[in-house]
């Protein structure tokens, strides 16, 4: 669905110093169905990538192909559905007048504009204030307002640069069941996020990116199966109080039985387990 090639892009910073380079040959797939989340701190060159996913600025090196089409193709445009990090909306016109534009710039018809502004614009629980000019939105209805946008055109891949920033947590939920919800139907996701729960939560792959470089691209429960540890906690009442022993997978058996024998009544045993936020911590050490 999504295809990036030995990506690289640099940025001249002045004439005396060396080009600053944003991308490292980044490569990497998003394939059909799947919700893939892109972390990496802020300057890690997550929105550089987007950008040049988008066309809006040109790599040094590299391609980029969308559902088969090189991204240079001005077809590929009607595909994807883009949300920025920082949209600008025109302040003046209503939520409804802004959604009918951005409809009538995808040439869409009047009668699934609307439809399509109804399904969305409720199900994001923005549909009370479309009557309303933007200039008076919050930052979490300018993201609401903006999604139902990025989903008009009934697009096949949704790109969504730091969407669940500026949401309170219902809204966070709103919005991740709504990308769930049109990935189901088909459609697939790339999103960018420095909040690795909301990445661990929805996604089945991810990308991170550090400086530039590309340090993990897969699924989720891989990288946090290869970074989970041997050990077990074993909890357990001694008689008095309850208790935790954590040993290694070797000698959990063994212990277990004394524990046993000693007449401690054990309640559970888990493996040690990391988040993914502190694998990813890990991984940028």
């Amino acid at each position: 669905m999504l295809i990036c090639k030995n990506i690289s892009k640099s940025f001249k910073k002045d004439f005396w110093n060396k080009d600053f380079v944003a991308l490292h040959d980044v490569n990497f797939e998003l394939n059909d169905g799947k919700i893939v989340g892109f972390l990496g701190a802020n300057g890690a060159g997550k929105t550089t990538l987007i950008k040049i996913i988008l066309g809006f600025i040109k790599p040094n090196t590299g391609s980029v192909k969308i559902l088969d089409i090189d991204w240079t193709e001005d077809e590929v445009r009607k595909l994807i559905g883009y949300m920025p990090e920082r949209p600008f909306y025109y302040q003046n016109l209503t939520g409804h007048e802004f959604l009918t534009y951005c409809g009538e710039l995808q040439e869409i018809d009047k009668e699934t504009i609307d439809k399509n502004i109804e399904k969305w614009a409720t199900k994001l629980e923005i549909k009370f204030a479309l009557d309303r000019k933007i200039k008076g939105y919050s930052k979490g209805m300018l993201q609401r307002l903006g999604f139902v946008s990025v989903l008009l055109h009934n697009p096949r891949l949704i790109i969504l640069d730091e969407p669940l920033s500026g949401l309170d947590p219902i809204g966070r939920k709103e919005f991740k069941d709504v990308i769930k919800e049109v990935n189901e139907e088909g459609v697939g996701v790339f999103f960018s996020s420095h909040i690795v729960n909301d990445v661990e939560e929805v996604c089945h792959d991810v990308v991170v990116l550090e400086s530039g470089n590309i340090i993990y691209n897969g699924p989720i429960k891989e990288l946090v199966s290869q970074n989970t540890s041997n050990k077990f906690v074993i909890k357990y009442n001694d008689g008095i109080k309850d208790c935790e022993l954590i040993v290694e997978e070797s000698l959990k058996d063994k212990k277990m039985l004394e524990l046993i024998e000693s007449g401690a009544i054990i309640s559970k045993l888990i493996r040690e387990t990391s988040s993914l936020e502190e694998i990813v911590y890990r991984l940028n050490k």
